[in-house]
């Protein structure tokens, strides 16, 4: 599947500014920040969308976190091969489509360009790979079949299911207990109750046909692969086993990170991914940014309003990763006052930049603290435009700057 453009990211090399250093951020399975510092080549997975409405500000909060994890990974001089999946298959896409008249494709294509426009606007990286789940059958159905070599697998009237406790670790990503499990089962597409399961955890790995309802020849029947398994196949096909961050929204540490590492750990014998990251939950009026509750702040109707992207995106960066947090409309007028100071001090220069790009790279570095990062920025602009240091650094401090600001945090 095509994505978008990628932005032309600085090489803060040429401005003799050197490399940055290894980045810390917070592992879900260790629960501890850790280190993940790969050698010479990086590998991250990100979960997409499914596409069945516009791309809201926890979306945006999301890909905007791995976007700076592959920012201060190239700063580091390392090569990065990004995936990302896009659901353009599932239940609420179908669902929606149903409700409106238009055919699933349609609405998934329709979702799915406008997702791309929305990235670009924000000069996000774009992945490497940008799978479809139709698109990714094949490999889904391969690793569906070993699996059911391994002796992990049964059937419930011609659905298939894995079974969780085939792999010893299950469990380990969320560190959540059975209790939690079977509730945010319940909660998030799971089907507990299901009779005949030897589990109530265990999930679909291959839906048989519903009338009514796109479906695909299989081994096992026609239908259509489950989310997990979907996502599971893609990572391991285009990254391997073993990559270095399995990233999404919080929401998705259980049970969809759990079960694809699991599904993919039972299926290869090692390990799935090196370290799991998460972006905390964006809230509005009160509850968690989500297109079920429709209390969505659209990136699309922000920038249809006229709001800049990198206003946006200098909104977004305000917030730590990891720190749940509720919009407020008062958040973009906010930015869009620290996007006009900033663009003013680089354009008139100031002192002199190497501090400002130590502190730069110190934040993100430790754990991607952005709100550390835009006050190291905000302090050099302050003594910008008072007119402190300038003969230190001159105008051209503002260019090296500016260049470090794109490079590290994406914003121009």
């Amino acid at each position: 599947m095509r994505a978008w453009t990628s932005p032309e990211v600085p090489d803060l090399t040429d401005l003799g500014l050197g490399r940055g250093s290894a980045v810390r951020v917070f592992d879900t399975s260790s629960g501890a920040v850790t280190e993940v510092d790969p050698q010479d080549h990086a590998r991250l997975y990100v979960c997409g969308i499914t596409p069945y409405d516009a791309t809201h500000l926890g979306h945006a909060a999301t890909y905007l976190t791995f976007d700076l994890v592959q920012r201060v990974w190239r700063d580091r001089g390392l090569e990065v091969t990004y995936t990302q999946n896009i659901t353009d298959v599932d239940d609420p896409l179908l669902e929606r489509a149903n409700e409106t008249g238009i055919a699933w494709t349609d609405l998934a294509e329709r979702e799915i360009e406008l997702f791309r426009e929305d990235m670009a606007a924000l000069r996000i990286l774009a992945p490497d790979h940008y799978v479809g789940a139709v698109e990714s059958i094949p490999v889904a159905l391969a690793l569906i079949e070993r699996l059911r070599d391994a002796g992990a697998t049964y059937e419930i009237d011609d659905d298939v299911y894995f079974s969780v406790h085939a792999d010893r670790d299950f469990g380990a990503v969320s560190g959540y207990d059975a209790d939690t499990m079977l509730r945010l089962f319940a909660e998030r597409g799971g089907d507990p109750d299901r009779a005949g399961k030897r589990d109530p955890l265990d999930c679909l790995l291959w839906q048989a046909e519903r009338p009514g309802e796109p479906s695909w020849d299989s081994p096992f029947g026609r239908g259509r692969p489950g989310w997990h398994v979907e996502c599971a196949a893609i990572a391991l096909e285009t990254l391997g086993h073993d990559f270095d961050v399995q990233g999404g929204g919080s929401d998705l540490i259980f049970p969809h990170h759990e079960m694809s590492a699991s599904e993919a750990q039972v299926a290869t014998e090692t390990r799935f991914a090196k370290a799991y990251v998460h972006q905390a939950m964006v809230a509005y009026d009160g509850e968690k940014m989500s297109k079920s509750l429709g209390n969505l702040v659209l990136v699309s109707r922000l920038r249809a309003d006229g709001h800049d992207p990198m206003a946006i995106r200098l909104a977004l960066l305000a917030h730590h990763y990891r720190t749940p947090w509720e919009w407020a409309d008062s958040d973009i007028v906010d930015a869009h006052k620290r996007l006009d100071r900033w663009r003013e001090a680089f354009a008139s220069g100031g002192p002199a930049a190497a501090d400002v790009v130590s502190e730069l790279r110190r934040a993100l570095t430790n754990d991607l603290d952005t709100p550390g990062a835009i006050t190291a920025v905000d302090a050099w602009v302050d003594a910008a435009l008072a007119g402190s240091g300038a003969a230190d650094g001159g105008p051209t401090s503002g260019q090296v700057v500016r260049s470090a600001v794109d490079a590290l945090l994406g914003v121009v």
